[in-house]
């Protein structure tokens, strides 16, 4: 999502293992639903905080996630992961790429539309190659990959409309989207170094991850919010599918994708995002559209697509 979306199985934290279990549907067509799932989580979010507060609706989209989860792992009987100090390194984990991000991303939504949301979420890829130069020695720079960068924030300022000052644009709320995506390649880039080779399946840890988000957010949520003393239906139902789906079955399906077809071609959802989050946007919620949104799109779109270009050794 989120890019989403999301845990230890992200697109930049994948396993090379392909699975040898025969599939029942065409990962095209769990490619298309991942895509739709996470493209309306943001239409989802928006939703949810017309009923509820940004923390209560983050809580509740991984208390439902975390559900799917723990399922999953009982149908597989896999256990959680053992260890002090694995745990210690998913407890924060779970914090750069489940309770923090979600968190932003629910407050963004308050006071920005779900169309820049979902595309301030199409910059992760863009935070995560400017983080990996510094952070990772193994992931060198190449001028196609620098020009991607330059080119995805060029896109960034043209969503927001910078030659008119940012008129009409929450610098709030934006800014707590554009942090929310950073908050993933940071957490991509802990666990790659902190859980590498740690033994326990991807599924594991990642029931492991979400449980603790939903730890720490059970935590945080009675201290800055009161119990609702009423419970509308429709944001209730948004929250109940942005967990169920938009989290726990979206990273079952993520799961699937990364070891039958690889993180290369699994990790193309995050392209199509936006572009579902946006079409969701205007056509459900009617929120307005201006040419530059769908235009600094594409440019962010393209930025981040060069910034995934290896060069070729």
């Amino acid at each position: 999502m989120v890019v989403g979306v999301t845990t230890t199985t992200s697109p930049s934290t994948r396993s090379p293992v392909r699975a040898t279990v025969r599939r029942t549907i065409d990962w095209r067509i769990r490619f298309a639903a991942l895509s739709l799932v996470w493209g309306f989580s943001f239409l989802l979010i928006k939703v949810g905080t017309d009923g509820y507060a940004p923390f209560q609706v983050t809580l509740g989209r991984l208390v439902f996630g975390t559900a799917v989860l723990a399922a999953a792992l009982a149908m597989k009987r896999e256990r959680l992961p053992r260890g002090a100090r694995t745990w210690a390194h998913l407890t924060v984990a779970a914090l750069l790429l489940n309770a923090l991000p979600f968190s932003l991303f629910a407050y963004a939504e308050l006071t920005i539309p779900s169309t820049l949301a979902g595309i301030c979420n199409a910059t992760s890829p863009l935070w995560g190659m400017a983080l990996s130069l510094v952070a990772l020695s193994e992931d060198r720079p190449t001028r196609v990959r620098v020009a991607g960068l330059g080119l995805g924030f060029l896109g960034v300022l043209t969503v927001l409309g910078a030659w008119q000052g940012f008129t009409g644009v929450d610098p709030t709320g934006t800014a707590l989207a554009l942090l929310a995506s950073l908050s993933y390649p940071i957490g991509w880039i802990y666990v790659r170094r902190a859980l590498a080779g740690s033994g326990d399946s991807h599924l594991s840890l990642t029931g492991a991850q979400l449980l603790l988000a939903t730890l720490q957010l059970a935590v945080v949520t009675p201290l800055f919010t009161s119990m609702p003393t009423r419970f509308p239906v429709v944001p209730l139902l948004a929250v109940v599918a942005l967990g169920a789906l938009g989290t726990g079955l979206a990273v079952l399906i993520q799961y699937g994708l990364v070891a039958e077809v690889g993180p290369t071609t699994a990790q193309m959802v995050t392209y199509f995002i936006p572009v579902i989050a946006t079409a969701a946007g205007v056509a459900l919620l009617g929120e307005s559209l201006t040419w530059s949104t769908p235009v600094g799109a594409v440019i962010v779109l393209a930025g981040a697509a060069l910034t995934q270009v290896r060069s070729r050794s």
